[in-house]
């Protein structure tokens, strides 16, 4: 008869080679996937890949130029739209949220982080490409501003949490105004935790293509303008993946190489400078 602290303890060393087991299966697939992205990719990465146009179906040679200067402009306005209303919507929320308001705006930004990102594509379809009648570029940052907007919020809400209070007492004693607070002492202070969040949600839509395919769509041209069909890394990776010419195949293990690496650069970034702003 095995007495109950023995089986307590058989239990917890049960469950711990389980979950080691699991940490470890998934470690060995994420290393997998990353070698075998890297090996594929890093083939596919040359000059020419990064000056170049896509080549004609069944032609060697070319590469993704515009679909790299597609992305980052979509990236880059996103940000530009997603940083300030971010900021602003987590500040509202950790120095002046309170009542029904406050707690009707932490719900819907709870929707949008958990939102599938083929719902926030669709949504900016029907507002901004169906009644203009065209893809856009314009469509495609919008969209990935959805996205960002509500994980720069709430990060943003939890980081102005952590400031002490004694500093707002300190600087409302001297007679600063809220505005001067916000942006000279408890931005500064949570300075770290503000760009981890940009640069989580900026990774988080880095591998996006569900929304791209209905704002921006995609194009085998220089990207002159944003208020047409918009070449980007992640559409062109999801058709030249599908296509039956090893040339496209070949661009596309670049483009995944390259997204990959972004994504990775971004969250370890993030973590490095999370921990250096706790430290």
């Amino acid at each position: 008869m095995i007495d109950p602290l023995t089986r307590r303890r058989l239990t917890n060393r049960a469950v711990m080679v389980l979950a080691s087991g699991a940490a470890a299966l998934g470690l060995t697939m994420l290393l997998w996937i990353l070698t075998d992205v890297a090996r594929q990719g890093a083939m596919a990465l040359n000059w020419d890949f990064f000056t170049k146009l896509p080549p004609p179906p069944g032609m060697a040679g070319g590469g993704l130029a515009n679909a790299l200067v597609g992305t980052l402009a979509m990236t880059l306005l996103a940000a530009a739209i997603a940083i300030p209303m971010g900021l602003a919507c987590g500040t509202y929320l950790a120095e002046v949220g309170r009542g029904r308001l406050a707690g009707a705006v932490r719900l819907v930004n709870n929707c949008l982080v958990s939102a599938p990102s083929i719902v926030v594509g669709v949504f900016v379809y029907l507002l901004l490409v169906k009644p203009f009648g065209h893809f856009s570029g314009y469509a495609g940052a919008v969209s990935l501003a959805i996205l960002m907007v509500p994980v720069i919020t709430r990060t943003t809400e939890e980081m102005l949490g952590l400031v002490p209070t004694a500093l707002r007492e300190a600087a409302l004693a001297i007679g600063s105004p809220q505005w001067r607070l916000t942006v000279e002492i408890l931005f500064r202070a949570a300075r770290s935790g503000l760009i981890t969040g940009i640069l989580l949600a900026t990774a988080r839509v880095a591998g996006e293509t569900a929304p791209l395919l209905f704002t921006a769509l995609n194009s085998p041209y220089w990207t002159r303008s944003l208020a047409k069909p918009t070449a980007n890394l992640t559409v062109t990776l999801f058709n030249y993946a599908m296509s039956p010419y090893d040339d496209w195949r070949s661009l596309a293990w670049g483009a995944a190489l390259l997204i990959t690496g972004a994504v990775l650069a971004a969250s370890i970034t993030a973590r490095l400078l999370l921990r250096d702003g706790r430290g």
